[in-house]
Formats: C-alpha cells, structure tokens, sequence
C-alpha cells in the first residue's frame, strides 16, 4: 500500500523560513554580496541627493544580511577606527570660532539635554509601571546613548538584554533615516555643506597625521575604557590641535567613505532574524514610542527655531537623539552649522555618558515589583 501525504490538515508556515538564509555560503562570499548590495543601495541613494547616503545604503544592506542569518560580524577595530575617521571630521569643523559660541551656549546646551534624559527617562518609567514593556527594559533602552552601558546594567537588573540592544539600534536607524530624509526634503538641502571629493590632493604626512591622532584615540579609548572615546579623542585632540596650527586634518573621500560603509555594516548587522522574531510583537509600539521620542526632541529643535534663530535643519539636527557618527556623517553632507549640530550632540553624548547610567539606575529603581 502507498503512503500519501496527509493533505487534510494545514501546514504550520513559519515566517522566519520565508527569509533568505546566506548563512550557507562562505564568509568571504558574503561580504563581497554584502560589499555589492551595499554600493548599489548607496549609488542609488546618492542618486536621489540623500544626505548620508555612503552610509544608509551599507546600513541597509547590512539589515537584509542580518534578518537573512548573516554570520558575518564588524570587528571593533575597523569599527573604532571608523569612529575616530568622523571624530576628526567633525574636528575639522569646530574652529576657534565655533568652540567660543559653545562656551557661550553651554547653558543652553546643558538644560536641552537635561530635558531630553529626564523625558526618556520618566516615559520609560511610564512604560515600564504601565507594562507596556517588559521589566525595566524601556528605562534602559529609551536613554539617547550609551547603548553598551545601558545593555549591561538592564542585564544587572534582569531586564530583556535583546529587547534593550533592539531599541537602542532601531533608534540609530531611525534617526538616521529621519534625519537624512529632512535633510534632503528640507529648502536648504539644495546648497550641500562641502563638497565630496574621492579623490583630492594631499599630503602623504598630513594624512599619517590624521591617521596617528586616530590610532592613539583607539589605544587610549580602549585602554581606559572610555565610553565612546574612539570617537571622543579624535574629536577632541583633532581640533585643538589644529586650532593650534600644529596640524592640519586631512580626509580623502575614499577614506570617509571607508569608515562610513563600517558604521553603516556595524548597526544592521545587528539586526539579527533571531533577534527580530523574539520581540516581534513589541515592533509596533516601539516604532512608536521612538517616534515620540523624536517628536520631542524635534519639538526642542523647533523651540531652537522659533526663539534663538536656528535654521530649521541645524535645530533638528542637533536635537537628534543619536546616534553621534550617524549625525555627524548626515550634517556633513547638508547645508547646515556642523559646529552647532555637533556642539548639542557631543553634549547629549557627555551628559548621557556620565549621568544618564545613573539617572536610569535611580528610575529603574522605582519602577514597581509588579512591573517587573
């Protein structure tokens, strides 16, 4: 007697099987599909004018390998020296003059910030009482920065690692692509900040210069374990010293675009297809809640606007709640004051870094056991 198959009952349909899985070829064949996705998407996005497109288009490239089982991973070396290629591209624009309107600025910097930690915090203690998310992890994930930090102690306090790297990461790519879509729609888009050069003239010692002052922001970052000094140090020791005129910055387009295709791979590569189906029902209303969060600092940009006189673009773009590189790499490439959107942004960066773990730590507190 034959067998046939059972054809009365309904097949189960996974939706994870419906994904591609790029898991079975060879690493290196997956980084050279990943390398041609990646240039393609960005060609096209430069295509249309979109500010940051050498990094969106490898950001998404980089979040179809991931949801496709991907095994492939961004070693934090290239990624660091990535960061520390835009910190000395931001250095390049914080001039004497720039760094003196933030002296005069810095207590408008400061109480923006302050606003924007103490919304996120008490909306993620509001989401947390509510049980809208598990645990403490909307505490943890909804703070603009610090993401590793913020990772490690919702771990401490039992909270969903995953969901907590989830929201962080989305909240890149979604002020990533929000900003650059601004930019680009925005009246002032059609004149850009600078022009991108791939190939432009230099000299072989200023460009060892630059790469020197990189490498010790790596070693020193990484040594003392600095967060996010691979980028801070650049930043920091690129500008005064070439304030000082004891050097002179010099990044080839070739190079940038380098270091943005790695930050652009760094961030979707994080979106993993396991990941992604363990908080799919949480998708929705994180969307929104990020959303939220983008309004209201969109709001603080508006304000920006409407009382100091801050172009529209370079207000929403320094009230931008993360991530730094991305902004960064976005403003550089409109017709904006980089100087400002990065002043508010290293200061939402510093403040985050030194008070916002503990802020958190003193709101997860009080979230009730019931919550949890």
């Amino acid at each position: 007697m034959c067998d046939f198959p059972d054809r009365s009952r309904p097949k189960t349909l996974n939706p994870g099987s419906l994904l591609l899985n790029v898991s079975r070829y060879s690493r290196p064949r997956q980084w050279g599909l990943l390398l041609l996705l990646s240039a393609v998407l960005a060609f096209v996005f430069l295509s249309v004018h979109l500010p940051g497109a050498l990094m969106l288009g490898p950001m998404v490239a980089a979040i179809v390998f991931g949801v496709s089982r991907s095994n492939i991973r961004v070693h934090r070396l290239p990624f660091g020296f990535s960061q520390g290629i835009v910190g000395c591209m931001v250095a390049q624009a914080l001039t004497p003059s720039v760094l003196y309107a933030f002296w005069q600025r810095g207590l408008l910097f400061v109480s923006l910030v302050v606003a924007i930690i103490v919304f996120n915090c008490a909306l993620g203690w509001l989401l947390s009482r509510s049980k809208i998310f598990p645990g403490t992890t909307a505490v943890w994930g909804l703070l603009p920065g610090a993401a590793s930090s913020m990772v490690i102690m919702a771990e401490a306090y039992g909270a969903d690692v995953r969901l907590v790297a989830f929201i962080q990461y989305l909240r890149v790519v979604m002020v990533g692509f929000l900003a650059s879509g601004v930019a680009h729609f925005s009246l002032h888009h059609a004149l850009p900040g600078k022009e991108f050069l791939w190939f432009p003239r230099f000299s072989p010692l200023e460009l060892g210069e630059t790469i020197a002052i990189v490498l010790a922001g790596m070693g020193i970052g990484s040594l003392f374990r600095i967060p996010g000094g691979m980028l801070l140090i650049p930043l920091i020791a690129g500008s005064v010293m070439q304030a000082a005129g004891m050097i002179s910055i010099v990044l080839p387009g070739w190079l940038l675009a380098g270091a943005y295709l790695c930050i652009g791979w760094m961030v979707g590569l994080r979106f993993q297809r396991d990941v992604l189906l363990s908080v799919a029902r949480l998708i929705p209303r994180t969307i929104v809640v990020l959303l939220v969060v983008i309004g209201f600092c969109g709001f603080l940009g508006f304000l920006l606007n409407r009382f100091l006189g801050v172009d529209p673009l370079t207000a929403y773009l320094a009230t931008s709640p993360g991530g730094v590189d991305a902004v960064a790499i976005i403003a550089a490439a409109a017709n904006v004051k980089i100087g400002f959107v990065m002043a508010m942004q290293l200061s939402r960066m510093m403040m985050v870094v030194l008070v916002g773990p503990v802020f958190s730590k003193w709101v997860a507190n009080r979230v009730p056991a019931t919550g949890v």
